[in-house]
């Protein structure tokens, strides 16, 4: 998909389109404020956003942990700490087919697992025991999207460092290929991601940490899907081998970027989901960063 730097004038109006028991359990409501997107247009947003129909590619690796803290924002984040000095990286890439008052878009993800200064340092244990930690989350370093409009909308209302690229995320015999490419023409960023594995039933809920005008934000995510998962738990304890080609580091500001963190090239985890249900909250106002 193509980058979209055109904002249409008047909020799309589906809300009846979101009928799956997922979203029932929302209350929508509007902004204390309407957004000002350009000095001449604003628009009152529904929230939480909801993302219905949405296909979904997911690839963990494991990098540098001094790498990763360095992208943190704020003193109070530390990455999750995994064995052997290192810690993860996650991209989740998105097409995003109906949006709550939105028109469609892709987006992909770049994020570390992290903990809060008040939560418990313990290797390993908050990726596999997430409900247990309440510090537990999720930081964007970095948020590719298609849409000028969604790019504002998360600057602006949470702190998401997002850019506007083209992204294309096209399956071919059972492989998700995604590629972004910056607005200079440098494709820094591409992955192939296997559609197929152990079908597993996910829902889940997760904090997404951020930073706005220098205070730290937490907003509630949440999905529901059924994946196909590809688990490669020996990573864990090695380092090192072949790399198996599925993921590609560009050239370009962004490209500089992810090489910095030193990728280990074998995955640690996939997950896909052909279609699956989402949705993200506005910012936690009775949380004190």
């Amino acid at each position: 998909m193509k980058a979209n730097n055109n904002i249409d004038v008047d909020l799309l109006d589906n809300l009846s389109e979101f009928n799956d028991p997922f979203f029932k359990q929302f209350t929508v409501n509007k902004r204390d404020t309407p957004l000002e997107l350009t000095p001449s247009l604003s628009k009152d947003y529904l929230f939480p956003t909801f993302y219905g129909d949405t296909s979904c590619a997911i690839a963990v690796f494991l990098c540098d942990y001094e790498q990763a803290k360095k992208l943190l924002p704020h003193s109070s984040l530390k990455p999750v700490s995994m064995l052997k000095g290192r810690a993860l990286i996650t991209f989740s890439c998105y097409q995003y087919r109906n949006v709550l008052g939105v028109a469609p878009y892709n987006e992909i993800a770049m994020t570390i697992p992290v903990m809060t200064d008040d939560g418990i340092d313990m290797p390993l244990l908050p990726m596999v025991a997430e409900k247990l930690f309440k510090n537990f989350g999720y930081h964007v370093f970095h948020m590719p999207v298609t849409s000028l409009e969604n790019q504002i909308r998360g600057r602006k209302i949470w702190g998401l460092p997002k850019v506007v690229d083209d992204i294309n995320i096209d399956v071919v015999n059972d492989v998700s290929h995604i590629a972004a490419t910056d607005e200079w023409g440098n494709e820094y960023f591409s992955l192939k991601v296997p559609t197929n594995g152990k079908p597993v039933a996910f829902d889940v809920r997760s904090n997404l940490y951020s930073v706005l005008d220098g205070k730290l934000k937490q907003s509630a995510t949440q999905f529901k899907g059924e994946f196909n998962l590809i688990k490669h738990m020996d990573r864990l304890f090695k380092s090192g081998g072949d790399d198996p080609g599925v993921l590609k580091i560009g050239e370009g500001p962004y490209g500089d970027m992810l090489k910095k963190l030193k990728i280990e090239p074998q995955p640690f985890q996939f997950r896909h989901a052909n279609s699956m249900n989402a949705c993200f909250e506005l910012p936690n106002k009775n949380f004190n960063g």
